[in-house]
Order: structure tokens, then C-alpha cells, then sequence
């Protein structure tokens, strides 16, 4: 199994019918089959934030709603997180091209990349942390589930050793 056609493929067993995204390398694969799927609705945004306003705007209007960004964007999407998905508890699964890990070529990705988990977790917010296509698309599942149940944001960490 392909790790972009994982990801998808979990996307879509799962129902997820509205993504918003922020352009990323490792993630252009995935974004173009979204785009080139009749059943989602991809808005492409400019900064993390205002797709976390999107998701939940999409939510409320009964859709199922993932955003997939690079994981530096988590930092600009903080206060949105907290007190907007999970203040109302909207569930909304984050899929992130976690830079800045073993592997990493450009220095400036390294900060944020060893700060991801640990704003998570200072978050409260569960993630998961794939090594392989298989388990990919087996966390994504258990993600959605768990975002529903507790009714907060879950991420899934793909690290660069992933793609």
C-alpha cells in the first residue's frame, strides 16, 4: 500500500467529505487525488487558522471535516483549536507532514518539529505517529473515532522516515 494512497483511502472509509489544506510537499499527492475525488470538498487556505474556522463552520453545516497542513502551521492554529473546535466540541481530525524530524534537510523545520508533540500533549490533544502505510490508515480510522467521542481536534503526526 502506497502511504499517500493510505492516507486517502482511511479519508475515505472513514466519511471525511470536507478537507481544507495548506500546500505541502509531502502532501501534494494526497491533495491532488482529494481534488480529483467528486465527493469531497477541498478548499485549498492561506494560513491554518482560517481552516480550522472552515472545519468548523462545515461541521455545524453536518459535514465530517480533516484539515492537512504542515505541522508548523499548528502553532498558528493554537487559539482556534482550543477555543473554537474545542470549547464547542467539533471534532476534526489534523493531518500533519510533521517536519523538522530525523531526516530533516532544512534547519528552520527542526524547532517546530521537536516542539509538535509536546504542544499536543499541552493541548490535550491525542495524536498518532504512523511508521508505515498499514498503520496510517489504521490510526486515521481510530482518530476520527476518538475526535468524535471526546469532541476536540486529533492529529496524526506522518513523519518524514513515513513518506
Amino acid at each position: 500500500m502506497d502511504s499517500s494512497e493510505a492516507i486517502f483511502d482511511a479519508l475515505k472509509d472513514i466519511g471525511i467529505d470536507f478537507i481544507v489544506s495548506v500546500p505541502c510537499v509531502n502532501l501534494s499527492k494526497i491533495l491532488n487525488m482529494i481534488d480529483d475525488d467528486e465527493d469531497i470538498i477541498h478548499i485549498p487556505v492561506t494560513r491554518e487558522e482560517e481552516g480550522i474556522g472552515l472545519c468548523a463552520g462545515a461541521f455545524l453545516g453536518g459535514r465530517k471535516p480533516a484539515i492537512l497542513m504542515q505541522n508548523s502551521g499548528l502553532g498558528n492554529s493554537i487559539n482556534a483549536l482550543k477555543s473554537l473546535t474545542q470549547l464547542y466540541e467539533m471534532p476534526l481530525l489534523m493531518i500533519m507532514s510533521h517536519r523538522g524530524t530525523e531526516g530533516e534537510s532544512i534547519c528552520g523545520q527542526v524547532p517546530m518539529g521537536e516542539s509538535t508533540p509536546r504542544l499536543l500533549e499541552a493541548m490535550n490533544f491525542r495524536f498518532f505517529k504512523p511508521g508505515n502505510p498499514e498503520g496510517a490508515y489504521e490510526d486515521i480510522k481510530e482518530a476520527w473515532d476518538l475526535s468524535v467521542e471526546e469532541g476536540k481536534p486529533v492529529g496524526v503526526l506522518l513523519e518524514i522516515k513515513y513518506w
